[in-house]
């Protein structure tokens, strides 16, 4: 009804966005959208004074935003809650409803799939291989008997969508994340999209610069437990963080791999991938440190000190020597 407010809170990677967007096609509705870069996924803060609305939330982590979220639901707003996040005790309320399984082998847009009982299911393959799930990816591939060609263009379609959410602010992006959902939203099926759209063109231009820059990039740190890479404070360096981390973890499945992007403060950004053979530990790493987390395949933490580093390359020894 339009009395009812809508709102959509959605992280603003391949996986959010591929969520928001299966959802949004089987049951239109104008909404409200709130989104950022990656990172950002406070997003519960934003909205908090929201009131008797229904509220969307997807691939943002319960844990981090459980505070408001329990405010949001005193303040009788309706939330349906979509996470592969490690998520803690989920309160009970008739108002919530939460979709949220924190197995390796899930993202986001897949447990959209299971509830969709796989109705834009391209879009769920599409952000599996966003979120570097390939082989999850390649197995709803296979539901769909999609052939070699189609399954790697909903690859590269995935990566660049996922390649754009990477920076520290909004304006190291080549498009917003609610501007490149706009931009799929007329486009039920993600191969139109991949053959139409202009904003593909210009994410996969961008894609080709960043990487190229990547290629003189050597570990500063590298043991039998894993590699960690170090990159300077520069935008190119922030967008391709995701991808090159999740680029290296595939090249040595059996490593762990950790990316620290410096910060405009001095701080440092860091990305942990557990080995791909051995999908867990990256969380427990990360929430180590005060602005860590994330999930046991895949995690980081927003802001290391420069005086935290040898501490850190301490505790990813141990952890992933384990």
């Amino acid at each position: 009804s339009p009395s009812i407010l809508y709102i959509d809170i959605f992280n603003g990677d391949s996986d959010g966005v591929c969520a928001l967007h299966q959802l949004r096609l089987h049951n239109p509705q104008e909404s409200r959208l709130v989104t950022g870069v990656k990172r950002d996924t406070l997003l519960l803060k934003r909205i908090i004074s929201a009131r008797d609305s229904v509220l969307t939330v997807l691939d943002i982590s319960f844990h981090a935003n459980r505070e408001p979220l329990l405010q949001l639901l005193k303040q009788g707003n309706t939330v349906h809650y979509f996470d592969h996040h490690f998520a803690g005790e989920i309160p009970e309320s008739p108002l919530f409803h939460p979709h949220i399984d924190t197995s390796p082998a899930v993202c986001t847009s897949i447990l959209v799939d299971r509830f969709l009982a796989g109705k834009y299911r391209l879009w769920a393959i599409v952000a599996s291989f966003g979120d570097n799930l390939h082989s999850p990816a390649h197995g709803l591939a296979d539901t769909l008997k999609l052939s070699h060609e189609e399954t790697e263009e909903l690859r590269e379609l995935g990566e660049l969508i996922n390649y754009n959410a990477y920076g520290e602010t909004v304006e190291d992006l080549h498009y917003s994340p609610e501007a490149l959902f706009r931009a799929l939203q007329p486009y039920s099926d993600p191969f139109d999209f991949f053959h139409a759209a202009g904003e593909l063109d210009r994410l996969r231009e961008g894609f080709q610069n960043d990487m190229s820059q990547t290629e003189t990039k050597h570990p500063v740190r590298q043991t039998s437990a894993g590699r960690i890479y170090q990159f300077p404070n520069a935008a190119w360096c922030r967008r391709v963080s995701g991808v090159f981390s999740n680029q290296v973890a595939r090249e040595a499945p059996n490593m762990a791999h950790a990316l620290l992007v410096e910060r405009k403060d001095g701080t440092f950004l860091v990305g942990v991938r557990a080995p791909i053979a051995k999908p867990q530990g990256a969380e427990e790493l990360c929430i180590k440190f005060s602005s860590g987390g994330g999930r046991s395949a895949s995690a980081g933490i927003n802001n290391l000190a420069p005086e935290e580093v040898d501490r850190f390359y301490d505790e990813f020894d141990i952890q992933c020597s384990n």
